[in-house]
């Protein structure tokens, strides 16, 4: 008889031993070489995906006025589909110009009342100034509404995949239901510089006058001698110094986002030192060519028990440049997998640590297709996954450490 046992998760192992560089943040917090005094931080490698830093960086964080990163994207996102244009001019209401704007004292483009602005001039407005009064009327321009826009915002940080954080308001108010995570706001940064090249480089523009008023961009990043070239920063009661920043060197673009500090300068302070640090810290290694076999997904009822997977791309992973420690991997899919299973399909994520701390998240596909097999066949695979689910179940903790099964 054929026993259809309920789909596991299937955790398979694979030692990959490689030798990277010094000790480092790979490794629980408490072992990495550098430390930061902010309570909450991320560093990434672009090119890469490899986690270099990180400091509770999955906790829920007030964004304060780093919320405009995703405003951005959404605006930048109406203009690469043509939706609206740069020359467009959207209307200051009264809304935008008390909630957000001279008013109410806090940071601000000092649009006028009734005025027209154009849509490129809003987007210096918000990313140079911070202006909450650009951002209120972008999204008003664009949704009609700021609840509107938020909803805009939910829907791309659904399709970013930013499944922790909460969008409901586009200039960083007080709100207890926004929220958002380090590790998700390099997620979304990423995505803008990547996405819209030609809209990105308004971060890194150092001033702007509007008005007659001229103000300099409040990234301190910009100022200093790091390669840095935007994003933005944020703070209130509830937030502390938060910071998203990027900067590049010699090719290599780093992503930083740091939430909690104490005050500016500590935010400043700390943000170069870990841009510093990770920039003369590592090399990139790579770990599996593009069509490597990584590792296999066992299939159930096929003329294969397993499927090869791959990554379809070159994994690499930033290593520290002296020393030496190993790294672990885990392929990770809900399994076994069901044939017929088509080649090419992404059914699995592999997952690179070094220590306890993941540095790398990476989609792996099946490399061949795997056929229905042969009735005495799919017998034979039905019984080996009833007995190696009994073995699992029953003595594979304390026996077998080349699989862990759960529920």
């Amino acid at each position: 008889m054929i026993v259809r046992l309920p789909p596991l998760r299937i955790i398979r192992l694979i030692a990959l031993a490689i030798l990277a560089g010094p000790c480092f943040g790979l490794e629980p917090a408490s072992a990495q070489t550098i430390q930061t005094s902010v309570p909450h931080a991320i560093l990434i490698d672009v090119e890469t995906g490899s986690v270099l830093f990180e400091k509770d960086a999955d906790a829920p964080v007030t964004p304060a006025s780093t919320v405009k990163v995703m405003t951005a994207d959404v605006v930048f996102g109406e203009l690469a589909q043509g939706r609206i244009k740069l020359d467009d001019e959207f209307t200051i209401s009264e809304h935008a110009w008390r909630t957000g704007g001279a008013p109410a004292r806090a940071s601000s483009m000092f649009a006028a009342l009734n005025s027209r602005v154009r849509v490129e001039d809003l987007i210096r407005g918000l990313v140079i100034d911070s202006g909450n009064d650009a951002a209120i009327a972008l999204a008003e321009g664009v949704a009609g509404s700021e609840s509107g826009f938020a909803g805009l915002m939910m829907k791309r940080g659904h399709e970013l995949g930013l499944t922790r954080s909460v969008f409901t308001n586009p200039w960083g108010k007080d709100d207890p239901e926004q929220k958002v995570t380090p590790r998700e706001m390099t997620v979304l940064a990423a995505h803008l510089i990547a996405t819209y090249p030609d809209y990105y480089k308004y971060f890194g523009e150092k001033e702007f006058t509007w008005n007659k008023i001229r103000q300099t961009n409040r990234n301190p990043l910009l100022t200093m001698d790091i390669g840095a070239d935007g994003l933005k920063t944020g703070n209130i009661d509830a937030s502390g110094f938060g910071l998203v920043g990027s900067a590049v060197q010699n090719g290599q673009r780093l992503i930083l986002a740091l939430y909690g500090a104490a005050s500016a300068k500590e935010r400043a302070e700390e943000a170069r030192k870990l841009f510093l640090w990770a920039f003369r810290s590592f090399s990139s290694k790579s770990l599996f060519s593009a069509e490597e076999t990584i590792g296999y997904a066992k299939v159930y009822g096929g003329a294969s028990f397993e499927a090869p997977l791959i990554a379809g791309r070159e994994v690499k992973a930033l290593v520290p440049r002296v020393g030496g420690e190993k790294f672990t991997g885990r392929i990770v899919y809900n399994g076994p997998l069901i044939a017929p299973v088509e080649a090419g399909k992404e059914v699995a994520r592999l997952k690179i640590f070094r220590g306890s701390v993941e540095v790398l998240d990476l989609p792996l596909k099946t490399q061949e297709a795997v056929e229905v097999g042969s009735l005495p066949r799919r017998a034979m695979g039905a019984g080996l996954e009833y007995v190696g689910g009994l073995f699992r179940k029953y003595v594979g903790s304390k026996i077998d450490s080349k699989y862990v099964a759960t529920q």
